[in-house]
């Protein structure tokens, strides 16, 4: 299989440093740090309420690393024009509730087809790759591939949630859905991306899935750089995904 790509989320560094409306942590070292310890690229997401990334970050990321931007953001007029003026290397489109904690679920591309067809038609004349942000029904994968998009990031969090509660069968019910719809999307010619809620303890079973290019870990690298470190808990979770893989 071909090597895993991690991208790694630093909205949670931006997350402690608003707590305090201080400018420590700087997402921006934050993101160098892990480009040092074997990031492949960084995601990053620009909600409407700014709540933990604000502009000027991804102004800084945009300049500042030699890696891949992955832009996470709703699909917004004022999104869209946000990526079109720095044309990052990817636009992923997420649902956002302005009262959800995080992401709870994927896009619904299927009863937004229309719109999202001429929603990513400039993000991709400008060079983005646009990626979905989507659950692993395969209706809404499909809807995907017909609007255009290069890449679907399968929703991991109910399995990681399940996972966590000791709920074993049915998590492994949600990674079989999972494994299932990756191999669906790869059938569609979408590249497919996985990510919400991994952690050491659960990542393997997702890094094996052999049509997943890439994995994009954000709110436990953070949690577990307080411990150990940002760059070691990149490396071991480098490690892990590599184990895994092969």
């Amino acid at each position: 299989m071909q090597r895993l790509r991690l991208g790694v989320n630093i909205d949670h560094v931006a997350t402690v440093r608003n707590a305090r409306g201080s400018v420590w942590p700087d997402p921006l070292r934050a993101a160098l740090l892990a480009e040092a310890a074997g990031a492949d690229g960084i995601t990053a997401h620009l909600r409407e309420d700014r709540r933990h990334i604000r502009d000027a970050d991804i102004e800084a990321l945009r300049a500042g690393i030699g890696i891949p931007l992955n832009f996470e953001c709703a699909a917004t007029e004022e999104m869209q024009a946000i990526a079109l003026r720095l044309k990052p290397h990817a636009v992923c489109l997420v649902p956002e509730r302005r009262e959800e904690r995080t992401t709870e679920g994927g896009l619904d591309v299927l009863g937004d087809e229309a719109r999202l067809k001429d929603y990513i038609a400039p993000l991709r004349e400008a060079g983005c790759r646009v990626s979905m942000f989507v659950g692993h029904d395969p209706r809404q994968i499909e809807a995907s591939a017909r609007i255009g998009a290069a890449v679907v990031e399968l929703h991991t969090g109910l399995y990681s949630e399940l996972h966590a509660d000791g709920h074993q069968a049915e998590a492994e019910a949600e990674l079989a859905a999972l494994v299932e719809g990756a191999r669906i999307a790869a059938g569609l010619g979408l590249e497919v991306h996985a990510g919400h809620g991994l952690t050491y303890d659960n990542v393997a079973p997702i890094a094996a899935i052999p049509e997943v290019m890439e994995l994009n870990i954000g709110h436990f690298l953070i949690g577990e750089a307080i411990y150990i470190g940002l760059g070691p808990a990149i490396e071991e979770m480098r490690r892990r995904i590599d184990e895994a893989r092969a």
